[in-house]
């Protein structure tokens, strides 16, 4: 397993240097030049910091673009001798110099955007609609990924409504065979208890929850009738972005609270001992694991683990 797991890391190291190398390349990061002309990457970002401030700060530029204050400096001085930047002192504090492009600076900042725009079109250029947007949602995915929330972001639970069922089954299988490398007969189990749901579907009894954050499905719980007494909890799912602010927990809070006032006595599920992250909400929600068989399914020999939350008088 743990020869797995250092393959598994390995692999997603490789996919993101290549995709680094891969992007560097086609956005002409490695060319003297940015968009051909006669400024660096690091360059071209201080003009865009001018262009876009009133008069800012040497200092600010320096922690808006996590730049070196003696390599920003190095780098002022040459736009200046260009007659593209004016560093005046500041009227606040002397010892901070404030930076504004000059007429002529402008004029070359916005040629370097041009060429920017020119760029990105012609790189969409041979892209549908279609594509384009997938391309769109995978930056957007990336970017949000790659940023530290600085707030809990707001959580919505709802019901499950036309096209959920196919969410559902699609990030299970996508997800459990990234974290885990389960194979399809994964996918294949969560199709069928999902096809049941729907067609025995008991709105008294019954639910399937839908966690969304900005609109966006971000995980899945469904409560089942096993018995009259008994509900079954299954197919607890957390998006990868979504993991730290406690969605599974109310996801699993939400499926108490329905089990006990639609009458049962207690709740069920099956789960794997591998499911660490899951085991601990199961157990800080109130249930006992209180049976394990060793199996092999997925393509993997696992543990299987039952476990109950039984509702007092």
């Amino acid at each position: 397993m743990t020869n797995d797991v250092e393959r598994a890391r390995g692999s997603r190291i490789s996919a993101v240097r290549a995709f680094n190398r891969f992007y560097t390349h086609q956005i002409g990061l490695l060319q003297d030049g940015l968009h051909r002309s006669e400024f660096s990457l690091a360059e071209a970002r201080v003009l865009y910091e001018l262009a876009q401030g009133a008069a800012p700060t040497a200092t600010a530029i320096a922690n808006n673009l996590d730049l070196d204050p003696g390599y920003l400096s190095r780098i002022v001085a040459k736009l200046s001798k260009l007659d593209l930047v004016i560093r005046e002192a500041s009227d606040v504090d002397r010892r901070q110099f404030q930076l504004t492009l000059t007429a002529k600076g402008r004029s070359k900042f916005a040629r370097l955007d041009r060429g920017s725009d020119d760029q990105v079109a012609a790189m969409l250029a041979d892209l549908g609609t279609a594509e384009q947007e997938r391309l769109i949602g995978a930056m957007r995915a990336i970017e949000g990924l790659l940023t530290a929330p600085a707030d809990k972001p707001s959580l919505l639970l709802r019901p499950h409504r036309a096209g959920d069922m196919g969410w559902v089954v699609a990030r299970h299988g996508v997800l459990y065979a990234q974290d885990y490398r389960w194979d399809t007969s994964f996918e294949a189990l969560v199709a069928e208890i999902v096809a049941q749901f729907i067609r025995q579907f008991d709105y008294a009894r019954e639910r399937c929850w839908i966690a969304e954050i900005d609109g966006e499905p971000v995980g899945s719980v469904f409560l089942v009738k096993q018995t009259d007494d008994v509900a079954k909890l299954r197919l607890l799912l957390v998006e990868p972005k979504a993991r730290g602010f406690g969605v599974g927990r109310r996801l699993v809070e939400e499926c108490v609270r329905f089990a006990r006032d639609a009458g049962y006595q207690s709740i069920t599920l099956w789960t794997q001992s591998i499911l660490a992250p899951a085991r601990r909400i199961y157990q800080g929600a109130g249930f006992v694991c209180v049976g394990a068989e060793p199996h092999t399914s997925f393509g993997h020999n696992l543990v299987g683990e039952t476990w109950t939350l039984t509702f007092g008088s």
